[in-house]
């Protein structure tokens, strides 16, 4: 009798969560059209349908061809990204506060694009970069976020308070944000115009060439993650667990920071900052999945990313209107409750890590 309901509990668990796979990815192509469909000018459904499938000519199709699918398509990349990143982050620091922006990743990646914009000064300017320049873009946004990974690995080591390292990834962003404004103080007039247009990016302002880096990129740091999934689960449960079970935990933390610069650096090379993503998204496929097993978390993860910035995206048009929203406000007012909720429900929430 005991075997019997085991067995029916798991198979209720499976089909409970292939259920919710497939209402996530639903969701996700419905939240991808109607991104496409709505916007400050009105088109009609047979309109977008025959821009995409057929006649791409006239002033109609240009706005969605050219604007809105490439937007849309940045906002799933995005949204998909920064919610891996702070899962992986959560699981190797055991920290349900970590994330990319909270950590000073985030920072890190604008550091490094800041040295390439305001330090190259006579070298490489908006006007000038392409698909070269973006690759040169992306490696020092790289190169940044993975440098504050491991700085703050390395305090994580001496420091086993919680927040204590949150407050330190909150004092290296300041820190960094400081030499960032000292290095705006020193550059000139075109390459200071240069660094603030790039401060201004978001979902909406991206070249063909700089979208096609950053899909390689996610794509690659996604690939990385998903073949990473057996050490994420051994590094939940303790890295004293992981070293004991054969895993080379080094070489283990080199993988996943390695997949995080990507992914969280090429984001805020080509779109800034984007906060409280990789912080919320990671819990709220929690509470959908009830598992903390990463290979049900990694894809429910990235299904629940993209949707929840393409629907910050969606909100951020406001449909209808000519005005636009910043996104980086729609997705903290979406992702500061959900912050919230944990904090308050930490001792129950617990047993996810």
């Amino acid at each position: 009798m005991k075997n019997f309901s085991q067995k029916s509990s798991k198979k209720w668990s499976s089909s409970r969560t292939a259920g919710i796979f497939i209402l996530l990815t639903v969701l996700l192509l419905l939240l991808f059209l109607a991104d496409i469909f709505f916007g400050s000018v009105t088109i009609s459904f047979s309109e977008v349908i025959r821009a995409l499938f057929s006649d791409s000519s006239g002033k109609m199709a240009t706005i969605i061809i050219k604007f809105r699918v490439p937007k849309a398509l940045t906002a799933l990349l995005v949204g998909v990204a920064l919610a891996v990143s702070g899962l992986q982050m959560q699981t190797v620091f055991r920290n349900p506060m970590a994330g990319p922006y909270v950590l000073g990743i985030s920072s890190g990646a604008s550091l490094g694009v800041a040295f390439v914009i305001l330090g190259f000064a006579s070298g490489i300017s908006i006007q000038a970069i392409s698909t070269l320049g973006n690759w040169i873009l992306a490696g020092a946004a790289w190169a940044g976020a993975g440098l504050v990974i491991l700085l703050v690995m390395a305090l994580s080591a001496r420091i086993k308070d919680v927040m204590t390292i949150l407050i330190i990834g909150i004092m290296l962003s300041s820190g960094i944000s400081a030499v960032v404004t000292i290095m705006q103080y020193f550059s000139n007039e075109s390459v200071l115009k240069a660094y603030v247009i790039w401060t201004m990016g978001s979902l909406g302002n991206l070249t063909s060439g700089q979208l096609n880096v950053l899909m390689i990129s996610v794509l690659a740091g996604l690939t990385v993650s998903f073949f990473s999934t057996k050490i994420l689960n051994a590094l939940l449960i303790g890295e004293s667990y992981a070293g004991s079970i054969g895993l080379n935990v080094k070489h283990a933390r080199i993988i996943i920071f390695t997949s995080t610069s990507i992914l969280a650096g090429s984001v805020t090379a080509f779109c800034g900052p984007v906060g409280f993503i990789g912080i919320a998204v990671p819990h709220i496929a929690r509470i959908l999945f009830r598992r903390s097993d990463h290979k049900i978390l990694i894809p429910g993860t990235v299904l629940t990313g993209g949707a929840v910035l393409l629907l910050s995206d969606i909100i951020s048009q406001l449909p209808g209107s000519e005005s636009i929203l910043p996104v980086n406000a729609v997705t903290s007012l979406i992702g500061i409750p959900v912050v919230i909720w944990v904090i308050m429900k930490k001792r129950r929430y617990s047993d996810l890590f």
